[in-house]
């Protein structure tokens, strides 16, 4: 399997950038696919503070090509051109993809480390990809291996136990900041019906917060809160909502953000600290608000450096864990990649058989010896084949499949793609041989 990665995160450049590559990213994928036969596959994972697409290219020749298309893509729906679009990611081929998304679905690589959230959106990133018809098999036993990875982070380490999410730091600093631990008598407006505002609803409700209202620039507000509670806001209702509010939070990313005179404006005459929010990547609320009187903002930034730091130990366990894991996906990947040459060197082999076996009885016919010297032939073969066989798995599992491969074209001239079509079967077999095929 050729895949291969590109990387754009909060660990390597600023969000906004992070931001402005992500405009589109739906469509990337795609479009892609569409543009270039070098690309088989692709599954785009964009957050909060990361935009990553895993790509699978029709062979190891093919992945500049096939990066190439993604990088266009991306460049078209941004509107970047595309050397900034280009310099803007790692790539990562080989080994390192399985073990980088293991790492970013277990939290490994989240601004808060351990963080829960990331485990579901690389699920979700997957089942839009298969909707889209994107995902090629390979990235699809890809992204599964990297979720099992997570479960057993999860299950195994002490992250999984802490809990802790970008929202649940982010309600921590709102919770200081408006001198109530728990939030719960205290007005909160949410804006946006994503994963995040679902996350962030979960997680007042358990700090007992009761009055809270939610607004959706696409006007999805009404069925949000019909299967979690809470009170929907219309373009109307809103500015009173805001005006009386101590707590925003932002989770949209839509186009239009709030602006600092818009606060400024719905906040004149009221005394009160409101604290703002701002989890959305493409930001929800101008970051001049911050300088409007009686108004403290948390950003995502603001997050990333209060996150608490992990125990050593914890994180050496979860890194083992993801460590193992990458390693054994690429030995069953490179196991796979053998397969070709194991079903040519079969069929190759079984191809001779066939036409001996033919020889053997246009002179003799159907007759007890034709029979016993198939039976032989059969067992002889199967003897031969077993060697080959077991050589294979063991040059795949040390990554020298291509060894093996090159060698079967060295000795026979056998290349894996004439594994396609099965291995013919003499008509002039009669029902006795066929039997001892069918047995052998």
């Amino acid at each position: 399997m050729n895949y291969f990665s590109l990387v754009a995160t909060h660990s390597d450049i600023d969000l906004e950038t992070v931001a402005r590559l992500s405009v589109g990213a739906s469509q990337v994928a795609s479009s892609a696919l569409q543009d270039s036969p070098a690309l088989t596959g692709a599954v785009t994972l964009a957050t909060c503070n990361r935009f990553e697409i895993y790509g699978e290219a029709a062979s190891e020749q093919d992945v500049e090509a096939a990066r190439a298309s993604l990088i266009t893509a991306i460049s078209e729906q941004s509107g970047l051109p595309k050397s900034t679009v280009s310099d803007s990611f790692a790539t990562l081929t080989g080994q390192e993809v399985p073990r980088h998304l293991f790492s970013v679905s277990s939290g490994l690589d989240s601004a808060v480390v351990g963080e829960r959230e990331i485990a579901g959106q690389v699920r979700r990133a997957l089942i839009e990809s298969q909707g889209t018809g994107t995902a090629s098999g390979g990235l699809v036993r890809l992204f599964q291996a990297a979720s099992r990875t997570a479960r057993d982070v999860g299950a195994q380490t002490a992250l999984g136990a802490r809990g802790r999410s970008i929202v649940s730091v982010a309600l921590d600093l709102a919770s200081d900041l408006a001198g109530n631990p728990e939030l719960s008598d205290k007005a909160v407006v949410i804006f946006g019906t994503g994963a995040y505002a679902g996350a962030t609803m979960a997680l007042l409700r358990e700090r007992g917060c009761t009055d809270i209202s939610v607004y959706s620039p696409s006007g999805r507000a009404e069925s949000f809160v019909a299967t979690r509670g809470g009170a929907a806001l219309s373009e109307e209702t809103l500015p009173a909502a805001l005006t009386r509010a101590d707590v925003v939070i932002g989770c949209s990313g839509s186009e239009r953000r709030v602006s600092a005179d818009d606060v400024r404006r719905l906040r004149e005459g009221v005394d009160r600290t409101l604290v703002i929010v701002d989890l959305a990547l493409s930001h929800d609320f101008d970051p001049e608000v911050d300088m409007v009187e009686n108004v403290e903002l948390i950003t995502l930034e603001s997050v990333r450096l209060a996150a608490p730091e992990e125990q050593a130990e914890s994180l050496r366990q979860a890194g083992d864990l993801v460590s193992k894991a990458a390693e054994s996906f690429q030995e069953q990947v490179n196991a796979r990649s053998v397969d070709a040459s194991i079903v040519a060197l079969r069929k190759h082999t079984h191809q001779v058989l066939e036409a001996e076996m033919a020889r053997v009885r246009a002179q003799h016919g159907c007759t007890a010896a034709a029979e016993e010297v198939e039976f032989a032939l059969r067992r002889m073969v199967r003897q031969l084949l077993h060697i080959p066989t077991v050589r294979a798995r063991q040059l795949a599992a040390e990554g020298r499949q291509e060894d093996y491969t090159a060698a079967l074209e060295a000795l026979y001239g056998i290349e894996p793609e004439q594994a396609v079509a099965p291995a013919a079967t003499s008509e002039q077999a009669c029902p006795a041989h066929q039997a001892q095929v069918d047995s052998a």
